[in-house]
Protein backbone atom coordinates (compact mmCIF):
# COMPACT_ATOMS: atom_id res chain seq x y z
CA UNK A 1 0.00 0.00 0.00
CA UNK A 2 1.36 3.40 -0.98
CA UNK A 3 2.02 6.00 1.68
CA UNK A 4 -0.11 9.11 1.80
CA UNK A 5 2.80 11.33 0.69
CA UNK A 6 3.31 9.21 -2.45
CA UNK A 7 -0.39 9.41 -3.26
CA UNK A 8 -0.36 13.16 -2.72
CA UNK A 9 2.66 13.51 -5.00
CA UNK A 10 0.92 11.50 -7.74
CA UNK A 11 -2.14 13.70 -7.34
CA UNK A 12 -0.07 16.90 -7.32
CA UNK A 13 1.81 15.84 -10.45
CA UNK A 14 -1.46 15.82 -12.40
CA UNK A 15 -2.15 19.48 -11.63
CA UNK A 16 1.14 21.17 -10.68
CA UNK A 17 4.28 21.13 -12.91
CA UNK A 18 6.54 18.45 -11.45
CA UNK A 19 4.14 18.09 -8.54
CA UNK A 20 5.68 20.99 -6.61
CA UNK A 21 5.44 24.77 -6.46
CA UNK A 22 9.21 25.27 -6.21
CA UNK A 23 11.54 22.93 -8.15
CA UNK A 24 14.08 21.89 -5.51
CA UNK A 25 11.30 20.50 -3.30
CA UNK A 26 10.65 17.67 -5.76
CA UNK A 27 13.50 15.47 -4.53
CA UNK A 28 14.70 14.57 -8.05
CA UNK A 29 18.35 15.09 -7.12
CA UNK A 30 18.13 12.50 -4.35
CA UNK A 31 15.79 10.07 -6.12
CA UNK A 32 12.77 10.31 -3.82
CA UNK A 33 9.20 11.52 -3.84
CA UNK A 34 9.03 14.35 -1.31
CA UNK A 35 7.33 13.85 2.03
CA UNK A 36 4.22 16.07 2.21
CA UNK A 37 4.33 18.00 5.46
CA UNK A 38 1.17 18.19 7.57
CA UNK A 39 2.30 20.15 10.64
CA UNK A 40 5.30 21.53 12.50
CA UNK A 41 6.29 22.55 16.00
CA UNK A 42 9.62 23.70 17.39
CA UNK A 43 12.42 21.79 15.66
CA UNK A 44 10.07 19.08 14.34
CA UNK A 45 7.95 18.32 11.27
CA UNK A 46 5.36 15.61 10.75
CA UNK A 47 4.38 14.40 7.30
CA UNK A 48 1.01 13.21 6.01
CA UNK A 49 1.86 9.68 7.23
CA UNK A 50 2.70 10.97 10.75
CA UNK A 51 6.43 10.34 10.33
CA UNK A 52 8.40 12.68 12.61
CA UNK A 53 11.48 14.59 11.43
CA UNK A 54 14.04 16.89 13.00
CA UNK A 55 13.96 19.86 10.64
CA UNK A 56 17.17 21.49 9.37
CA UNK A 57 15.53 23.15 6.36
CA UNK A 58 13.57 25.57 8.56
CA UNK A 59 11.43 26.59 5.55
CA UNK A 60 14.73 27.37 3.75
CA UNK A 61 15.85 29.70 6.52
CA UNK A 62 13.00 31.82 7.96
CA UNK A 63 12.21 29.66 11.01
CA UNK A 64 15.10 30.91 13.12
CA UNK A 65 12.93 30.53 16.25
CA UNK A 66 11.61 27.14 15.20
CA UNK A 67 8.07 26.41 14.08
CA UNK A 68 4.97 27.78 15.81
CA UNK A 69 6.93 29.95 18.23
CA UNK A 70 4.36 31.10 20.82
CA UNK A 71 5.10 34.83 20.41
CA UNK A 72 4.77 34.60 16.63
CA UNK A 73 1.56 32.56 16.85
CA UNK A 74 0.08 35.04 19.33
CA UNK A 75 0.95 37.99 17.06
CA UNK A 76 -0.72 36.26 14.10
CA UNK A 77 -3.83 35.36 16.10
CA UNK A 78 -4.23 38.97 17.20
CA UNK A 79 -3.61 40.32 13.70
CA UNK A 80 -5.89 37.96 11.78
CA UNK A 81 -8.91 39.02 13.82
CA UNK A 82 -8.42 42.54 12.44
CA UNK A 83 -8.42 41.44 8.78
CA UNK A 84 -5.91 39.80 6.48
CA UNK A 85 -5.14 42.53 3.93
CA UNK A 86 -6.13 46.14 3.40
CA UNK A 87 -4.13 47.33 0.39
CA UNK A 88 -3.51 50.48 2.44
CA UNK A 89 -0.79 51.77 4.78
CA UNK A 90 -0.65 50.43 8.35
CA UNK A 91 1.24 51.32 11.51
CA UNK A 92 2.95 47.91 11.50
CA UNK A 93 4.65 48.74 8.17
CA UNK A 94 6.14 51.84 9.78
CA UNK A 95 7.23 49.84 12.83
CA UNK A 96 8.85 47.23 10.57
CA UNK A 97 10.73 49.92 8.62
CA UNK A 98 11.94 51.52 11.86
CA UNK A 99 13.07 48.14 13.23
CA UNK A 100 14.98 47.18 10.07
CA UNK A 101 16.70 50.58 9.94
CA UNK A 102 17.71 50.29 13.61
CA UNK A 103 19.16 46.80 13.10
CA UNK A 104 20.84 47.00 9.67
CA UNK A 105 23.69 49.54 9.58
CA UNK A 106 23.48 50.59 5.92
CA UNK A 107 19.71 51.00 5.53
CA UNK A 108 18.26 54.52 5.81
CA UNK A 109 15.00 53.86 3.92
CA UNK A 110 13.29 50.57 3.10
CA UNK A 111 10.41 49.31 1.00
CA UNK A 112 8.48 46.09 1.71
CA UNK A 113 7.66 43.56 -1.03
CA UNK A 114 6.44 39.95 -1.00
CA UNK A 115 9.44 37.78 -1.87
CA UNK A 116 13.21 37.74 -2.19
CA UNK A 117 12.85 37.68 -5.97
CA UNK A 118 10.77 40.87 -5.86
CA UNK A 119 13.38 42.48 -3.62
CA UNK A 120 16.33 41.70 -5.89
CA UNK A 121 14.60 42.57 -9.17
CA UNK A 122 13.44 45.87 -7.65
CA UNK A 123 16.92 46.67 -6.36
CA UNK A 124 18.38 45.97 -9.81
CA UNK A 125 15.79 48.25 -11.46
CA UNK A 126 16.57 50.96 -8.93
CA UNK A 127 20.32 50.61 -9.52
CA UNK A 128 19.86 50.87 -13.28
CA UNK A 129 17.54 53.86 -12.96
CA UNK A 130 19.77 55.62 -10.45
CA UNK A 131 23.03 55.17 -12.39
CA UNK A 132 21.63 55.36 -15.94
CA UNK A 133 23.61 52.19 -16.74
CA UNK A 134 22.41 48.73 -17.82
CA UNK A 135 24.98 46.03 -17.05
CA UNK A 136 25.09 44.19 -13.74
CA UNK A 137 27.63 41.83 -12.23
CA UNK A 138 26.66 38.75 -10.23
CA UNK A 139 28.66 35.73 -9.11
CA UNK A 140 28.54 32.11 -10.27
CA UNK A 141 26.32 30.03 -8.00
CA UNK A 142 24.72 33.00 -6.25
CA UNK A 143 20.95 32.72 -6.61
CA UNK A 144 19.03 35.98 -6.45
CA UNK A 145 15.58 34.72 -7.32
CA UNK A 146 14.08 33.90 -10.70
CA UNK A 147 13.96 37.35 -12.33
CA UNK A 148 15.26 37.24 -15.90
CA UNK A 149 18.43 39.29 -15.30
CA UNK A 150 19.52 37.07 -12.41
CA UNK A 151 19.16 33.50 -13.70
CA UNK A 152 22.58 33.54 -15.37
CA UNK A 153 24.79 30.86 -13.73
CA UNK A 154 22.47 30.72 -10.73
CA UNK A 155 22.74 28.28 -7.85
CA UNK A 156 19.97 26.65 -5.78
CA UNK A 157 17.40 24.67 -7.76
CA UNK A 158 18.96 25.67 -11.09
CA UNK A 159 22.20 23.98 -10.03
CA UNK A 160 20.41 21.04 -8.41
CA UNK A 161 18.47 20.23 -11.57
CA UNK A 162 21.45 20.80 -13.88
CA UNK A 163 19.78 23.66 -15.75
CA UNK A 164 22.46 25.95 -17.29
CA UNK A 165 20.25 29.05 -17.21
CA UNK A 166 16.65 29.11 -18.32
CA UNK A 167 14.73 29.11 -21.58
CA UNK A 168 12.52 32.17 -21.73
CA UNK A 169 15.26 34.62 -20.71
CA UNK A 170 15.89 36.97 -23.69
CA UNK A 171 19.47 36.84 -24.96
CA UNK A 172 19.66 40.63 -25.07
CA UNK A 173 18.77 40.79 -21.38
CA UNK A 174 21.11 37.95 -20.40
CA UNK A 175 23.92 39.76 -22.23
CA UNK A 176 23.60 42.63 -19.74
CA UNK A 177 24.53 40.27 -16.85
CA UNK A 178 28.19 39.44 -16.24
CA UNK A 179 28.75 36.42 -13.99
CA UNK A 180 32.10 35.99 -12.25
CA UNK A 181 33.60 33.45 -9.82
CA UNK A 182 32.90 34.19 -6.16
CA UNK A 183 35.87 35.10 -3.94
CA UNK A 184 37.96 36.02 -7.04
CA UNK A 185 38.74 39.74 -6.82
CA UNK A 186 41.00 39.71 -9.88
CA UNK A 187 38.07 38.74 -12.13
CA UNK A 188 36.07 41.66 -10.77
CA UNK A 189 38.95 44.05 -11.45
CA UNK A 190 39.17 42.82 -15.03
CA UNK A 191 35.42 43.16 -15.60
CA UNK A 192 35.47 46.76 -14.39
CA UNK A 193 38.51 47.58 -16.50
CA UNK A 194 36.57 46.47 -19.57
CA UNK A 195 32.98 47.50 -18.77
CA UNK A 196 33.27 49.96 -15.85
CA UNK A 197 31.24 52.88 -17.27
CA UNK A 198 28.41 50.47 -18.23
CA UNK A 199 28.06 48.66 -14.88
CA UNK A 200 25.08 49.79 -12.80
CA UNK A 201 25.62 47.43 -9.87
CA UNK A 202 27.30 44.40 -8.40
CA UNK A 203 24.84 42.08 -6.62
CA UNK A 204 26.17 39.39 -4.31
CA UNK A 205 25.13 37.06 -1.53
CA UNK A 206 27.79 38.17 1.00
CA UNK A 207 27.46 34.68 2.49
CA UNK A 208 26.28 32.49 -0.37
CA UNK A 209 23.73 29.90 0.70
CA UNK A 210 22.49 28.71 -2.67
CA UNK A 211 25.54 26.77 -3.82
CA UNK A 212 25.85 25.48 -0.32
CA UNK A 213 27.33 27.84 2.26
CA UNK A 214 30.50 29.55 1.03
CA UNK A 215 32.56 31.56 3.51
CA UNK A 216 33.51 34.92 1.96
CA UNK A 217 37.07 36.16 2.12
CA UNK A 218 37.28 39.51 3.92
CA UNK A 219 39.51 40.97 1.22
CA UNK A 220 36.96 39.95 -1.42
CA UNK A 221 34.11 41.79 0.32
CA UNK A 222 36.37 44.78 1.01
CA UNK A 223 37.33 44.78 -2.67
CA UNK A 224 33.70 44.76 -3.80
CA UNK A 225 33.05 47.88 -1.76
CA UNK A 226 36.19 49.65 -2.94
CA UNK A 227 35.87 48.87 -6.66
CA UNK A 228 32.17 49.72 -6.95
CA UNK A 229 32.83 53.00 -5.15
CA UNK A 230 35.71 53.89 -7.47
CA UNK A 231 33.59 53.28 -10.58
CA UNK A 232 30.31 54.86 -9.47
CA UNK A 233 28.47 51.52 -9.43
CA UNK A 234 26.18 50.39 -6.63
CA UNK A 235 26.96 47.47 -4.34
CA UNK A 236 23.87 45.36 -3.58
CA UNK A 237 24.00 42.81 -0.79
CA UNK A 238 21.42 40.04 -1.19
CA UNK A 239 20.86 39.21 2.47
CA UNK A 240 17.59 37.36 1.95
CA UNK A 241 19.21 34.36 3.69
CA UNK A 242 21.95 35.94 5.82
CA UNK A 243 19.93 38.95 6.99
CA UNK A 244 19.12 38.59 10.72
CA UNK A 245 20.45 35.00 10.50
CA UNK A 246 24.18 35.46 11.20
CA UNK A 247 23.97 38.68 13.26
CA UNK A 248 21.35 41.30 14.12
CA UNK A 249 22.61 43.41 11.20
CA UNK A 250 23.33 40.47 8.91
CA UNK A 251 26.56 39.70 7.06
CA UNK A 252 27.32 43.40 6.59
CA UNK A 253 27.57 43.80 10.36
CA UNK A 254 29.65 40.64 10.68
CA UNK A 255 32.17 41.70 8.00
CA UNK A 256 32.00 45.47 8.44
CA UNK A 257 30.80 46.38 4.93
CA UNK A 258 28.30 49.13 4.07
CA UNK A 259 26.54 48.25 0.78
CA UNK A 260 24.51 50.84 -1.12
CA UNK A 261 21.41 48.62 -1.23
CA UNK A 262 20.37 45.53 0.73
CA UNK A 263 17.76 42.90 -0.13
CA UNK A 264 16.00 41.12 2.73
CA UNK A 265 13.37 38.43 3.17
CA UNK A 266 12.65 35.18 5.00
CA UNK A 267 13.17 36.02 8.70
CA UNK A 268 11.45 39.43 8.52
CA UNK A 269 8.19 37.63 7.67
CA UNK A 270 8.37 35.12 10.51
CA UNK A 271 7.47 32.34 8.06
CA UNK A 272 5.03 34.32 5.90
CA UNK A 273 5.75 35.56 2.34
CA UNK A 274 7.90 38.70 2.53
CA UNK A 275 10.74 40.65 1.03
CA UNK A 276 12.30 44.10 1.36
CA UNK A 277 14.95 46.27 -0.22
CA UNK A 278 16.54 49.31 1.33
CA UNK A 279 19.61 51.45 1.45
CA UNK A 280 20.89 55.00 1.28
CA UNK A 281 18.19 57.65 1.41
CA UNK A 282 19.36 59.47 -1.73
CA UNK A 283 19.05 56.22 -3.72
CA UNK A 284 15.79 54.95 -2.22
CA UNK A 285 14.12 58.34 -2.70
CA UNK A 286 14.22 57.71 -6.46
CA UNK A 287 11.42 55.14 -6.05
CA UNK A 288 7.85 56.17 -6.94
CA UNK A 289 5.89 57.99 -5.70
CA UNK A 290 8.78 60.10 -4.35
CA UNK A 291 10.80 59.53 -7.52
CA UNK A 292 10.12 58.20 -11.01
CA UNK A 293 11.37 54.58 -10.79
CA UNK A 294 8.30 52.41 -10.52
CA UNK A 295 7.59 49.36 -8.37
CA UNK A 296 4.34 48.34 -6.67
CA UNK A 297 2.62 45.40 -4.96
CA UNK A 298 -0.93 44.79 -3.74
CA UNK A 299 0.13 42.69 -0.72
CA UNK A 300 3.37 44.52 0.09
CA UNK A 301 3.62 45.12 3.84
CA UNK A 302 0.52 43.02 4.48
CA UNK A 303 -0.49 43.00 8.16
CA UNK A 304 0.00 39.27 8.78
CA UNK A 305 3.60 39.18 7.51
CA UNK A 306 4.39 42.35 9.41
CA UNK A 307 2.93 40.93 12.65
CA UNK A 308 4.86 37.66 12.37
CA UNK A 309 8.07 39.39 11.32
CA UNK A 310 7.97 41.97 14.09
CA UNK A 311 7.34 39.27 16.69
CA UNK A 312 10.36 37.35 15.36
CA UNK A 313 12.63 40.39 15.38
CA UNK A 314 11.55 41.26 18.93
CA UNK A 315 12.73 37.85 20.13
CA UNK A 316 15.99 38.11 18.18
CA UNK A 317 16.77 41.46 19.76
CA UNK A 318 16.76 39.93 23.24
CA UNK A 319 20.23 39.47 24.70
CA UNK A 320 22.05 36.21 24.12
CA UNK A 321 20.04 34.80 21.18
CA UNK A 322 22.83 35.05 18.61
CA UNK A 323 25.41 33.71 21.07
CA UNK A 324 23.13 30.72 21.62
CA UNK A 325 22.67 30.19 17.87
CA UNK A 326 26.43 30.39 17.32
CA UNK A 327 27.05 27.77 20.00
CA UNK A 328 24.44 25.39 18.60
CA UNK A 329 25.62 25.89 15.04
CA UNK A 330 29.20 25.17 16.09
CA UNK A 331 28.10 22.09 18.02
CA UNK A 332 26.15 20.60 15.12
CA UNK A 333 28.57 21.28 12.29
CA UNK A 334 31.84 20.57 14.13
CA UNK A 335 30.46 17.25 15.42
CA UNK A 336 29.23 16.37 11.91
CA UNK A 337 32.72 17.03 10.56
CA UNK A 338 34.24 14.87 13.27
CA UNK A 339 31.79 12.02 12.59
CA UNK A 340 32.56 12.08 8.85
CA UNK A 341 36.29 12.11 9.51
CA UNK A 342 36.01 9.19 11.95
CA UNK A 343 34.19 7.18 9.27
CA UNK A 344 36.80 8.01 6.63
CA UNK A 345 34.35 10.04 4.54
CA UNK A 346 36.03 12.91 2.66
CA UNK A 347 34.14 16.03 3.70
CA UNK A 348 34.41 19.77 4.17
CA UNK A 349 31.95 21.72 6.28
CA UNK A 350 31.46 25.43 5.65
CA UNK A 351 29.65 27.32 8.40
CA UNK A 352 28.83 30.88 9.36
CA UNK A 353 26.83 31.14 12.56
CA UNK A 354 23.72 28.94 12.47
CA UNK A 355 23.93 28.06 8.76
CA UNK A 356 26.24 25.53 7.18
CA UNK A 357 26.74 22.87 4.50
CA UNK A 358 28.56 19.56 4.33
CA UNK A 359 30.39 19.02 1.03
CA UNK A 360 31.63 15.53 0.21
CA UNK A 361 35.11 16.43 -0.99
CA UNK A 362 38.60 16.53 0.46
CA UNK A 363 39.36 19.96 -1.00
CA UNK A 364 38.39 23.43 0.27
CA UNK A 365 35.11 24.77 -1.13
CA UNK A 366 35.44 28.47 -1.87
CA UNK A 367 33.27 29.06 -4.97
CA UNK A 368 30.77 27.41 -7.33
CA UNK A 369 33.37 25.38 -9.23
CA UNK A 370 34.76 23.77 -6.07
CA UNK A 371 31.22 23.22 -4.75
CA UNK A 372 30.25 21.38 -7.94
CA UNK A 373 33.31 19.14 -7.56
CA UNK A 374 31.88 17.55 -4.41
CA UNK A 375 30.55 13.99 -4.66
CA UNK A 376 26.83 14.31 -5.40
CA UNK A 377 26.26 10.54 -5.31
CA UNK A 378 27.70 10.44 -1.81
CA UNK A 379 25.36 13.27 -0.82
CA UNK A 380 22.41 11.34 -2.25
CA UNK A 381 23.27 8.31 -0.11
CA UNK A 382 23.78 10.47 2.96
CA UNK A 383 20.51 12.33 2.44
CA UNK A 384 18.43 9.17 2.08
CA UNK A 385 19.97 7.51 5.13
CA UNK A 386 19.34 10.61 7.22
CA UNK A 387 15.75 10.91 6.04
CA UNK A 388 15.11 7.26 6.91
CA UNK A 389 16.23 8.08 10.47
CA UNK A 390 13.96 11.11 10.72
CA UNK A 391 16.42 13.90 9.85
CA UNK A 392 14.94 16.37 7.36
CA UNK A 393 17.57 18.04 5.15
CA UNK A 394 17.34 20.04 1.94
CA UNK A 395 17.21 17.52 -0.96
CA UNK A 396 20.13 19.17 -2.74
CA UNK A 397 23.91 19.28 -2.24
CA UNK A 398 23.77 23.02 -3.04
CA UNK A 399 21.71 24.24 -0.09
CA UNK A 400 22.32 25.28 3.50
CA UNK A 401 21.19 23.58 6.68
CA UNK A 402 19.86 25.87 9.41
CA UNK A 403 19.82 25.66 13.19
CA UNK A 404 17.06 27.40 15.15
CA UNK A 405 16.66 28.32 18.80
CA UNK A 406 14.38 25.27 19.06
CA UNK A 407 17.26 22.87 18.29
CA UNK A 408 18.33 21.80 21.77
CA UNK A 409 21.62 20.05 22.51
CA UNK A 410 19.69 16.78 22.91
CA UNK A 411 18.22 17.20 19.42
CA UNK A 412 21.64 18.01 17.99
CA UNK A 413 23.22 14.97 19.66
CA UNK A 414 20.48 12.74 18.27
CA UNK A 415 21.23 14.17 14.84
CA UNK A 416 24.94 13.40 15.24
CA UNK A 417 24.15 9.80 16.24
CA UNK A 418 22.06 9.45 13.05
CA UNK A 419 24.88 10.96 10.99
CA UNK A 420 27.42 8.55 12.48
CA UNK A 421 25.22 5.63 11.39
CA UNK A 422 24.73 7.16 7.94
CA UNK A 423 28.48 7.64 7.51
CA UNK A 424 29.19 4.08 8.62
CA UNK A 425 26.69 2.76 6.08
CA UNK A 426 28.26 4.87 3.34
Amino acid sequence: MKETSDLLFERASRYIPGGVNSPVRAGKAVGINPPFIARADGAFLWDADENEYIDYVCSWGPMILGHSHPEVVQALEESIRLGTSYGAPTEREVEMAETIIEMVPSIEMVRMVNSGTEATMSAIRLARGYTGREKIIKFDGCYHGHADSLLVTAGSGVATLGIPGSPGVPKDLASQTISLPFNHLESLDQAFQRFGPEIAAVIVEPIPGNMGVIVPQQQFLDGLSRITGEHGSLLIFDEVISGFRVAPGGAQELFGIMPDLTCLGKIIGGGLPVGAYGGKKDIMSKMAPQGDIYQAGTLSGNPLAMAAGLATLRVLRKGGVYKELEERGNSLFSDLEGAARAAGIPSVINRVGSMGTIFFTADPVTDFETAKASDQDLFKGYYRRMLEQGIYLAPSPFEASFVSTAHSQDIIQKTIACAEKAFRDL
